[in-house]
């Protein structure tokens, strides 16, 4: 058995439902289930609406919502459904509908709640899953679509939902072994869920990758492939370097690494279900399906470059807390953490000295000036937007003599203003202004691949 995942960018049109039923196809015999996102935007569309509603704007939600469905219903009719299958045209009406109250619910309360957010969003992967089993079962694909919100059973921390591992195992088995059993694909929508109550949930933004594999782990899967719009994980994002190259296998360790700090392959949980099983994981490109991709496995073979790929994440605020009547005093660290874990905000990198943490944090964090208010009881806080984190991962970076210096003389005309290492034994981690971040990552990569390995690269 495999699990296929597909990206936004996978279905989000006709033409590209029409590839992915050609790759489900061809891979029958090992018996796949399907787990596909949102048609692509769709979930960035339903919560804008949602957030023009809530602002007062129902007549611009509602157009919103019109435009958004008759894109969909274009999709439906080139693959030709609207005769085929009045019944799938039917209920994405019913579903906008269905949305439309929610909207003119959220102009009237003039709110939007977390819960709120999840019950729009979860609508693009009904979507999407919905138009797809359909296209399946048209080209002699037996599938069955399945509903996430029956299987995936979270806690009630809205838009971002932790799985209830022990009940969602039991779930996935008792809804997706029948279907397989009776030789048909089980279609599941990534990214949803519900909790014990049954109100719809989400995972994160990007969890249709967890989906995937909580999914393979819960099913003991042989594999989770995750179809994209890239070749696999590449040694840097080829936006910023066009000679960036294709990683043939990478460690669960290094791949964990890169997706958290910012490359966007894969989401940070993703590899979590897997490594607990044991089940490899590969990247694959849906637009050249017979491409290799990335491998990413418990360990990779051994790499004659010690820098495996760069990633970078945009968009940080680093925090700086100082006391100078902490010298000498315990429990500094502990007062400050207490902080940040009381607003559930989660930190980056962190750099410390006797008497003084930097630490970094997204820019979009809503609660960020509750926590300076907070953390000015402890001492003197300064705050600095615009900066980017850049994270080299190889195996055992820490252990290799020379591998700081050839980093740092790299980017030896960019002011560092934070460093991590020794954390961890794979990453080299550092924090610099944002608008010098294309002439670090470039630097970097001049330095770090001029003689790539052909076992490990392409």
């Amino acid at each position: 058995m495999i699990i296929c995942k597909f990206g936004g960018t996978s279905v989000q049109d006709a033409e590209a439902m029409e590839r992915v039923a050609s790759i489900v196809k061809q891979r029958l015999k090992d018996k796949p289930v399907v787990v596909a996102s949102a048609m692509g935007k769709t979930t960035n569309d339903l919560l804008a609406a949602a957030r023009v509603a809530s602002e007062g704007n129902l007549q611009e939600a509602l157009e919103q919502l019109g435009k958004l469905k008759d894109k969909v219903l274009n999709e439906v009719k080139k693959l030709g459904m609207a005769t085929v299958n009045h019944e799938v045209s039917e209920t994405v009406t019913a579903n906008f509908k269905e949305m439309s109250n929610l909207v003119k619910g959220l102009s009237v309360l003039g709110e939007l709640t977390p819960r709120s957010l999840d019950a729009m969003a979860s609508y693009g992967e009904r979507l999407s899953t919905l138009v797809l089993a359909q296209c399946f079962n048209d080209r002699g694909i037996p599938a069955e679509l399945m509903d996430a919100r029956q299987c995936i059973i979270t806690d009630d921390n809205f838009t971002r939902a932790v799985p209830l591992f022990d009940l969602t195992d039991a779930a996935i088995c008792k809804h997706l072994l029948p279907v397989l059993k009776g030789g048909k694909v089980p279609v599941f929508q990534g990214f949803i869920g519900s909790t014990r109550n049954g109100i719809t949930s989400t995972i994160g933004r990007g969890g249709s990758d967890y989906s995937a594999a909580i999914v393979g782990a819960a099913l003991d899967a042989n594999d989770i492939q995750i179809w994209t719009d890239v070749d696999g994980i590449m040694t840097t994002d080829p936006r910023m370097v066009p000679e960036a190259r294709r990683v043939k296998v990478i460690s669960f360790d290094e791949a964990a690494e890169l997706a958290y700090f910012g490359a966007r392959v894969l989401h940070p949980a993703t590899i979590l279900p897997a490594v607990r099983k044991q089940i490899p994981v590969h990247v694959l490109n849906s637009y050249k399906p017979d491409q290799e991709g990335t491998l990413i496995t418990g360990e990779a073979p051994s790499c004659g470059n010690p820098v495996k790929s760069i990633a970078y994440k945009k968009g940080i605020t680093v925090v700086n807390v100082a006391s100078t009547r902490m010298l000498m005093a315990h429990g500094f660290l502990k007062r400050i953490f207490e902080i940040f874990d009381s607003h559930k905000v989660s930190v980056d990198v962190v750099s410390t000295s006797e008497v003084s943490v930097s630490l970094t944090l997204d820019n979009d964090v809503s609660k960020l000036w509750d926590i300076v208010t907070e953390l000015k009881k402890i001492g003197e806080v300064q705050v600095e937007g615009g900066k980017a984190i850049v994270c080299c991962v190889g195996d055992n970076l820490r252990n290799i003599p020379g591998v700081s210096h050839l980093v740092f003389s790299a980017v030896r005309d960019v002011n560092v203003c934070m460093i991590s290492q020794g954390a961890s034994a794979i990453n080299i981690t550092f924090v610099i202004d944002e608008d010098r971040l294309p002439q670090a990552v470039r630097g970097l990569h001049d330095v770090f691949f001029q003689k790539p390995d052909p076992r490990i690269f392409e």
